[in-house]
């Protein structure tokens, strides 16, 4: 990641939905669980927003998309693994629908420039939801569909949409990283705003 700031998705009008009721007896339960992997930018900014977001767990940044085994950080940020930075997690459905959870993603990061998010430029930081069930991807492209028909975004929404491939966790170092290093000039600059941005505009969904 460079270290200057990036310019924030200016979608303000972006929709908002009513999270529902929290269900202690579904949020128990593991079968209930469902799982997501998104990519938007560098995964250190999209690791510290859905941390914060109820009726989500295990956020874990890592590396999809690609061709290589194994991938580690230095060969993807070669942008020839093919690999997206991304985050995979786990999320309640009963308490947060896949809509809203995808409205929080496309609100706090800009799904309308290539394969860059800022300054941040490579394949590697692409916008892309790699979905686990055919449902997910119904979901993310009526979305992304109502997004341009009512022309949130200046320009034409360039998110993937995509089936999940093998997941490869990032090194230990990268997990957690804004609220471990978050003093960091990068943390500062880029990581920051985002999750400001999310704390107000999407205050509902915060866990208590």
């Amino acid at each position: 990641m460079l270290l200057f700031p990036m310019t924030l998705s200016t979608a303000e009008n972006l929709h908002h939905f009513a999270p529902a009721p929290n269900e202690d007896s579904a949020m128990d339960n593991p079968g209930t669980w469902k799982r997501i992997t998104l990519g938007a930018g560098c995964f250190w900014c999209v690791e510290a927003i859905f941390e914060q977001v109820e009726g989500i767990r295990n956020v874990r940044s890592g590396y999809m998309g690609g061709t290589l085994r194994n991938p580690g950080y230095r060969e993807v940020c070669t942008g020839k693994t093919g690999h997206a930075e991304v985050v995979d997690l786990e999320y309640q459905p009963k308490v947060i629908a896949l809509r809203d959870l995808l409205e929080i993603f496309f609100g706090t990061h800009d799904p309308t420039t290539l394969n860059r998010q800022g300054a941040d430029v490579g394949t590697q930081y692409r916008s892309a939801i790699f979905y686990y069930e055919e449902e997910q991807a119904r979901i993310a492209q009526e979305l992304i569909q109502s997004l341009q028909a009512e022309k949130i975004y200046q320009d034409p929404i360039v998110t993937e949409v995509k089936p999940a491939t093998e997941f490869y966790v990032a090194e230990n170092y990268h997990q957690e990283y804004f609220r471990l290093h978050g003093e960091e000039p990068y943390c500062r600059m880029v990581v920051r705003p985002k999750v400001e941005k999310f704390q107000k505009r999407y205050a509902q969904f915060r866990k208590k």
